[in-house]
């Protein structure tokens, strides 16, 4: 199981920490992926982590502005996101899978999601 948390409603400019906590998951065992998703669009891929953490890729539009980070002794992975932008607003979610960076398809555990409202 996975749990997201740190959403909430933050003006542009700043920001939040997303963290994705495990349990009944060996964390370590997946590689992790961060998604996003608004009303009437397919799920965006923002962000993904490889086991170890030595490998990090991110979409063209956080690129520079959000970090993936992992904590595998606290079982846990944290979005960090900063400069926050009107249009950065959506549910976020992670994932965990056996692939790095892959379709959602291939992610076979998610969490429930955390809403995100970049607005003044």
């Amino acid at each position: 199981q996975l749990v997201e948390s740190g959403g909430g409603l933050v003006q542009p400019g700043g920001s939040l920490r997303l963290p994705c906590a495990a349990s009944g998951v060996t964390l370590d065992r997946y590689n992790i992926g961060w998604f996003r998703q608004t009303p009437g669009k397919e799920r965006e891929g923002v962000s993904c982590i490889s086991r170890r953490g030595g490998s990090t890729n991110y979409a063209d539009s956080v690129k520079g502005r959000f970090t993936i980070s992992r904590d595998n002794a606290k079982k846990t992975v944290y979005l960090q996101m900063n400069s926050l932008k009107p249009e950065d607003t959506a549910i976020y979610y992670c994932a965990a899978g056996n692939y790095y960076c892959s379709d959602p398809s291939e992610y076979g555990y998610w969490g429930q999601g955390t809403q995100v409202t970049v607005s003044s």
